[in-house]
């Protein structure tokens, strides 16, 4: 069986600053809606920001981003960068990509413990890639 061909379009690496601004947007009203007790925000707050970080790091390091329906595939595509650790990384982000369609879409509230539980992922996650990446001017 071959591997499933991962859509993706060609992006000017300097590009990347602008999905790390969409990210550093993402994280702060996802911690604003924490302090007002918006669970639902927080957790897709969370979704966009490490979907937005994953972008940043695929175009700075690859020149490409994700043009997929699933956003799963943009977190396999991470694989193709040669830097240690990026397998943990790889798994924190499927573990918040695989929580939009209960966030977004499910027939129940989004509760405060799963809210700050994708919080603290979400955080770990895009504090790796500021870290790993030249930062915003």
């Amino acid at each position: 069986m071959t591997p499933k061909k991962l859509k993706t379009r060609a992006v000017e690496k300097s590009s990347f600053r602008i999905y790390l601004e969409k990210a550093k947007d993402f994280y702060d009203t996802m911690l604003r809606a924490k302090d007002t007790g918006k669970w639902t925000a927080v957790g897709l707050n969370a979704v966009h920001c490490a979907i937005s970080c994953c972008d940043a790091m695929l175009v700075f390091h690859l020149g490409i981003r994700s043009i997929g329906e699933d956003h799963i595939q943009a977190a396999d595509l991470l694989a193709r960068i040669p830097q240690e650790g990026i397998s943990s990384e790889i798994i924190a982000l499927k573990r918040i990509i695989a929580k939009k369609n209960l966030i977004a879409y499910e027939c129940r509230e989004f509760r405060q413990t799963e809210a700050i539980d994708i919080l603290k992922l979400t955080e770990r996650f895009y504090n790796w890639v500021f870290s790993s990446l030249p930062t915003i001017k």
